[in-house]
């Protein structure tokens, strides 16, 4: 490295004497596959330059203006930049001191330990992390920048992390102006033979919030414990602290709804007698409340403890999803409820035990609509993770409790249906075919060319191993010319009446042939269907139909799996790579994915066209597939994230499951045709939806995205508070 301009007045101190400082690296001897530079203003903020020497030395047009207002590490990829020579880094335009250094990384598998370290150490020793700006390579002739998150090692150090943030945030004061009232809130507390300790933790933890505008209402159910009675008194007249006592144990809900009704708040949260608050929770809460003034309800994320309270793992959780939660209670805790809400519905319902907040999920959330539901992606709840809870203990009733209220949750709109179990046997699955006793008409559209092998096993398939009595099938046919194939399609004729065949030869445009296909259904939803599919269960297809019947569902997808039985689309995350990518490729068929989600149905941003669902409603508001900009790749996301504009639910489901044997009828995509075609796919979905910056309502913005099996990332601030899916009511 060669230094210009500047002078080092100690350690990694440096000080510019110019106005034209810099650093010069040479690229010519043992060329690393990364330059990491850090850089720090110790005064005021900085305005770093970055050149590239293609060989014909330093000029304007090759260069990269970046930010620096904190510390900041920049990863050069010079495996993206194979043709530079040499990199000059101008830390300033101006005299000023900073902190540098630079690293060369001749490995790319150590880039994120070494991203991991520093983000630690720095967290450690001085109270903050640093920002990471990846620069590469956007096209041939021009570099980007972006953003590039450290991974957490332990879920210990992530929450360290955010916790730091929390506390580094600088919120508007929590006020009364004008119609905006300060937003009170009362945690209401059932209590029962709490072991002393828990319950000091817990009231430790409110008087932490450091805030007057809530409660902590402590509702004993008779308790026998005299540790636990004795503690009770001491927390009487306590500052912010109701302690009730009731004679005789009633059971939970009898408790919480008690301390519901001697709540003071407008808003009211719950929460169990052997968990905790995290710092600066309530704070998160009060800035969402007053942020989105009209919400109905609010949830948080949860970390969750060991008995000592420290971080063993998390829940973050999806914006919120109605049909997640008809599978698993993925909501839970932190929950704060409208209090004059649920005193309509009669707060909490006997005889829920081990579920009686799943229950009052279930009828608080049904008629309030998605933009009135905040998700915090914060984990404001310390869930300490023992083994004397009634759910725990008596899991048999809880999960029957679940169930129960889940059919009275599905009653009004299908009448009594069977809520079975999910692939995890804890979990749900509302059985919606049972209410279907006339299946309406599906049109399912394969693309396919030769390739006999798949498309006799598809055809076959379909009509001997589905249970679906109301089938069209349509082959949209680009020119095949092996005669078994051709003989095919005459015999399938003759023993499916409703079969036809669209030959027309024509280059392989995925999205042109799935047009041709659609204009000839007749059915009431169309199916896309890949030739290289098989299928596994009769019953597939009437779950996908199924799912149609959660509200305003216009897409339904499947889960799809490679011949050895991994996970090959458990749905689509957009995002993912800076575009859009399945998650938990290749991770075991039983993988359960974060708090068991992948075993039940969900919502999603996008699913695959490898098998796709679209309802007829669908089809007439979003039209067709593009085929200009579209041709094979990404055309599926595309038309998700448009049905998606037109106010349509996305759901995959778990248990319509299929073997894919992926892209096994086509070409190789390594041409240089086919390279260039899916540049330019690529770049028309980024130019079209900021997919680099997407945050995907379906995941936690905690989540790494630039792998399949995403990871903590160290954010450099808090995510904001978001609602659910904009679904039409």
């Amino acid at each position: 490295m060669k230094s210009i301009g500047v002078v080092r007045e100690r350690g990694w101190v440096w000080h510019a004497t110019t106005e034209d400082p810099r650093y010069i690296f040479s690229l010519r001897f043992l060329r690393p596959q990364f330059l990491f530079i850090f850089l720090e203003p110790l005064n005021e903020p900085l305005d770093p330059v970055l050149f590239l020497d293609r060989g014909h030395g330093f000029n304007e047009g090759e260069s990269l203006s970046l930010v620096c207002a904190g510390p900041t590490g920049y990863i050069v990829s010079l495996k993206e930049l194979r043709e530079v020579s040499a990199i000059r880094f101008d830390p300033c335009s101006a005299t000023a001191s900073f902190q540098f250094w630079a690293k060369r990384l001749h490995f790319a598998n150590r880039l994120d330990t070494f991203l991991e370290r520093l983000t630690t150490d720095l967290t450690a020793k001085k109270g903050y992390a640093p920002r990471f700006q990846h620069i590469g390579k956007r096209d041939a002739t021009s570099m980007c920048v972006s953003d590039r998150l450290a991974i957490a090692r332990t879920t210990k150090d992530h929450f360290s992390h955010v916790m730091m943030l929390a506390k580094q945030r600088t919120n508007t004061p929590i006020c009364s102006t004008g119609s905006q009232q300060v937003p009170f809130i009362s945690l209401v507390v059932p209590v029962y033979n709490t072991p002393p300790k828990y319950l000091k933790d817990l009231v430790e933890s409110f008087h932490d919030q450091g805030t007057a505008y809530a409660e902590l209402v402590l509702s004993d159910d008779g308790s026998t414990l005299p540790a636990t009675l004795e503690l009770l008194n001491t927390l009487r007249g306590k500052p912010g602290i109701k302690v009730l006592i009731h004679s005789t144990n009633t059971g939970i809900a009898g408790a919480t709804n008690r301390g519901i009704a001697s709540a003071s708040g407008q808003w009211v949260g719950l929460v169990d007698h052997d968990d905790a608050l995290s710092s600066c929770a309530l704070e998160q809460v009060f800035s969402s409340i007053q942020r989105f003034p009209d919400a109905k309800f609010f949830y948080t994320d949860e970390v969750i403890t060991n008995p000592k309270l420290e971080p063993v793992g998390y829940i973050l959780k999806p914006a919120y999803d109605p049909v997640l939660l008809s599978g698993v209670n993925y909501i839970n805790h932190l929950s704060i409820y409208r209090r004059d809400l649920l005193n309509r519905i009669g707060n909490v319902r006997e005889g829920f035990e081990g579920s009686q907040d799943y229950d009052l999920l279930l009828r608080y959330l049904t008629n309030v609509p998605p933009s009135e539901v905040v998700h915090i992606p914060f984990p404001a709840y310390k869930w300490r993770r023992v083994s004397t809870s009634f759910s725990t203990k008596f899991q048999d009733q809880s999960v029957q409790s679940a169930r129960r209220g889940l059919a009275d949750h599905f009653a009004p709109a299908f009448g009594t249906i069977p809520i079975v179990a999910a692939l995890d046997p804890t979990l749900h699955r509302p059985r919606l075919d049972a209410a279907i006793s006339d299946w309406p008409s599906v049109s399912i559209v394969i693309p396919s060319r030769d390739a006999f092998p798949l498309i006799s096993l598809i055809l076959e398939n379909l009509r001997d191993k589905t249970d679906y009595p109301n089938l069209e099938i349509i082959v949209v046919d680009n020119g095949s010319r092996d005669s078994r194939v051709l003989d095919l399609y005459a015999a399938f004729g003759r023993s499916f009446p409703k079969f036809t065949v669209s030959i027309e030869v024509a280059p392989f445009n995925f999205a042109g042939q799935i047009n041709r296909g659609i204009r000839l259904a007749k059915g009431k939803h169309v199916l896309l269907l890949n030739n290289d599919v098989e299928v596994q269960s009769a019953d597939w297809l009437k779950e996908m139909v199924s799912c149609l019947a959660y509200h305003r569902v216009g897409i339904v997808g499947s889960r799809l799996l490679y011949p050895d039985r991994t996970l090959q689309h458990a749905g689509v995350i957009v995002g993912f790579g800076d575009y859009a990518g399945h998650w938990f490729e290749r991770k075991p068929e039983k993988f359960p994915g974060p708090f068991a989600r992948l075993m039940v149905r969900q919502s999603l941003s996008a699913v695959t066209g490898a098998c796709m669902l679209i309802s007829r409603d669908c089809l007439d508001a979003v039209g067709l597939l593009d085929e200009d900009d579209f041709a094979i790749a990404y055309n599926d996301v595309d038309y998700c994230l448009r049905a998606c504009g037109q106010g349509f639910r996305i759901v995959w489901t778990p248990f319509a499951s299929l073997i894919h044997h992926e892209s096994a009828s086509r070409g190789s995509d390594e041409t240089p045709e086919n390279r260039q075609r899916f540049a330019r796919e690529k770049k028309s979905l980024q130019d079209r939806y900021r997919t680099a910056e997407f945050c995907d309502p379906a995941i936690s913005p905690w989540y790494s995205r630039d792998r399949s099996n995403p990871c903590l990332v160290m954010l450099n601030e808090l995510p904001p508070a978001r609602t659910g899916w904009h679904v039409r009511q």
